[in-house]
């Protein structure tokens, strides 16, 4: 249990993600759409887990076993609870109570549609409760259109006096602009025992969790509001409109993060930045790049322009030109692209270089080692200070196996080599123009495929009659005659 100094109360927090989510018209849970590099609900969990709260349950229905792994995955240790059949937040908050058991305390409450909360935000929300000694506190947001959303009326003296439904609220009801964030921070006690009294008779049927407010006020309890600092970051997400605007204002903000910690991007409007990445002072990120999941770029290496990295690891003043690289590593000083293919597995040393029109995938090219263009690498290790020449192709698969290719240190190859897995390259070795490399070739050897030319004159004109290329044969044929019978002429 974490350990509160003497000031501040238990923390439970509950976050509701039973719902379906239905204006989102998708087979997956609303809660589990991401934006950012994580879930919607991931994103919940991960701001309530930095309050070090003594506990953290998730209520889940819908799907509800995909839900309940996503959940455990997001925050280890979170309690899962189950919704019943009676429908409604309320009811969804007393289930989870029950869980908390005797728990006495502050209970925080969080929906799983809101992702864009900011820990500060749960903080002031939480610093006002305690302030007050209220039974009750809300975050509230102005919007200019309120639509939706549940209204927070007021008494004549400014007070919270209870919570309105939009579907339960009348014309003057909803022409008010303060809504309802959905967090709340009760006092468990005053919690438990005004959930009790809560019914269904709404215009949904729903025991809502709002009611409480309204119940406490008529018992003379104290309830607060808070203004959210950022009315956006208060938003829910309802349908595929709001997920895409909340990833609009999530990435601006982590791009605006970045950016205050060192980091040169050129164009905010089209870098894309999951807040699970991390980036280095002096890491410049050109326009058109996506750095995205797990990805850590290393000081003063430059993404993009049109670039995407996928859980990847780029090593200082690497270069990364509009390339597609996913679970790769890339070393510093090394140079990618452009428009190279980075597959998982791919590790490139320091100071190495994949070039343009470039596939690799699980091998190792070792340091200074260049694969300039036009290659397919795959399933191969390659040594230190290597050249392989245009159009290198590491055929891999047999059609039943995949085997490895293994290119020791300084090999040099001609162009358009093809290498026959399995099959292995010796240090120092070189091969020629067009060879296909069928057995290992010795350190420092030489490996030639070489088959003697064969010239068969005027198979054109005799096979392809008519042509072009026929036509054109036979005109050359005529002047090369022309021109040796000047020539004996002349002798």
């Amino acid at each position: 249990m974490t350990q509160h100094p003497s000031s501040d109360a238990p923390l439970a927090v509950i976050v509701l993600a039973a719902g379906q989510g239905t204006r989102m018209k998708s087979a997956l849970p609303k809660v589990l759409h991401r934006i950012g590099g994580r879930t919607l609900v991931g994103h919940v969990l991960a701001t309530a887990a930095a309050l070090e709260p003594d506990a953290v349950v998730t209520v889940v229905r819908h799907d509800r076993d995909l839900v309940a792994r996503a959940v455990a995955d997001d925050l280890p240790g979170v309690r899962i609870v189950d919704q019943d059949e009676v429908p409604g937040t309320g009811r969804a908050v007393e289930l989870a109570l029950g869980a908390l058991e005797d728990f006495d305390g502050d209970v925080l409450v969080l929906s799983g549609d809101v992702p864009l909360l900011q820990e500060q935000t749960l903080r002031s929300i939480l610093d006002a409760h305690r302030a007050g000694a209220a039974s009750a506190t809300l975050l509230t947001a102005v919007l200019d259109d309120a639509t939706g959303y549940g209204r927070v009326l007021r008494s004549a003296d400014g007070s919270v006096s209870r919570i309105v439904e939009q579907k339960d609220a009348s014309a003057e009801e909803a022409a008010v602009t303060e809504i309802n964030a959905g967090v709340y921070v009760f006092a468990a006690a005053r919690l438990r025992s005004e959930l009790a009294r809560v019914g269904t008779a709404n215009a949904q049927g729903e025991k809502y969790l709002t009611d409480v407010v309204a119940l406490l006020r008529t018992a003379g309890d104290a309830v607060a509001a808070v203004a959210a600092p950022d009315a956006d970051s208060a938003l829910g997400v309802n349908d595929r409109v709001q997920l895409s605007d909340a990833a609009r204002l999530l990435n601006a903000r982590t791009v605006r993060h970045w950016q205050r910690e060192g980091v040169s991007i050129l164009d905010p409007a089209t870098t894309w930045i999951d807040v699970t990445a991390t980036l280095a002072p002096d890491v410049t990120v050109l326009p058109g790049s996506h750095i995205l999941r797990a990805t850590v770029v290393d000081e003063g290496a430059t993404i993009g322009p049109d670039t995407s990295l996928v859980d990847c690891e780029v090593g200082a003043n690497a270069t990364v030109t509009r390339t597609d690289a996913t679970l790769a590593v890339i070393g510093a000083n090394a140079t990618v692209g452009p428009f190279a293919y980075l597959r998982p597995g791919t590790e490139l040393g320091e100071g190495g270089k994949i070039g343009t029109f470039v596939e690799t995938k699980n091998s190792t090219i070792g340091a200074r080692s260049k694969v300039p263009h036009l290659s397919y690498i795959g399933d191969t290790t390659i040594g230190r200070g290597v050249n392989l020449g245009a159009g290198a192709i590491t055929a891999n698969y047999d059609d039943v196996t995949k085997h490895r290719t293994e290119i020791g240190d300084e090999v040099h190859s001609g162009s358009h080599n093809v290498f026959v897995a399995p099959v292995r390259i010796g240090d120092g070795a070189k091969t020629g123009a067009g060879a296909v490399i069928r057995k290992d070739v010795p350190p420092g050897a030489l490996a030639l495929s070489v088959a003697p030319q064969r010239n068969i004159d005027g198979w054109v004109e005799k096979n392809r009659p008519g042509t072009g290329a026929a036509q054109a044969a036979a005109t050359a044929r005529s002047a090369q005659k022309a021109d040796d019978g000047s020539q004996e002429q002349n002798g």
